[in-house]
């Protein structure tokens, strides 16, 4: 039998088997990109809590402020993944009874001017590089944390509540090349490590 009368028959059985896998391989393809969702950023919270230090410390106040995300995704499959941004102007100093309106103001304006630098450093991003599920509604999660124009390796313990993911960390502000604020020669100063808690809801479609 001649080489060109099989030729025919396979070349079309190949065809027909890689057309069958491209086929196959399509709903797994949209069934990956279906499950990356928005991040719900009216219901997510990132949520700073800066202590104080120093021999005065006692005269000096805690505060907390809130981190709204602006954008972001995550995805739930094989291969999950997470990002988002926050806009470091949109982020505000929780008012407190405690400051009267002046002193509200005055923390608000030395955290955009002289802690975050809005101007300059105008977003920050996180963006996972690896998630390692640790055990059932729980996961490591490495990625990198882009704040005040330095970009450092973070590690993160997230677990699942509910309908939404959580996580703490304490960050130090010198680690990303901010300088603490610090008054009366270093009397009354603010911690350099700061506490921030996270919740992330994924929007559902």
């Amino acid at each position: 039998m001649r080489l060109s009368t099989l030729a025919g028959p396979l070349y079309r059985g190949l065809s027909l088997t890689l057309c069958a896998a491209v086929v196959a391989a399509v709903p797994l393809v949209a069934q990956e990109k279906a499950r990356e969702m928005a991040i719900d950023t009216q219901r997510s919270t990132i949520t700073i809590h800066v202590g104080k230090s120093g021999l005065l410390s006692a005269a000096a106040h805690e505060h907390t402020i809130d981190a709204p995300i602006s954008s972001g995704t995550i995805r739930e499959s094989t291969a999950p993944h997470i990002e988002f941004t926050v806009e470091t102007a949109k982020m505000t100093v929780r008012t407190d009874p405690k400051f009267d309106a002046k002193t509200q103001a005055t923390i608000q304006t030395d955290m955009e001017e002289m802690t975050l630098e809005t101007k300059k450093f105008p977003e920050i991003t996180f963006r996972s590089s690896r998630i390692e599920k640790v055990a059932d509604g729980q996961w490591k999660v490495d990625g990198d944390l882009s704040l005040h124009g330095v970009s450092k390796p973070v590690s993160l313990t997230v677990k699942q509540t509910g309908n939404s993911y959580t996580t703490h960390t304490v960050l130090k502000q010198t680690d990303f090349g901010i300088k603490p604020i610090s008054v009366g020669g270093g009397m009354i100063k603010v911690k350099n490590e700061v506490e921030i808690d996270f919740q992330i809801f994924p929007r559902k479609a």
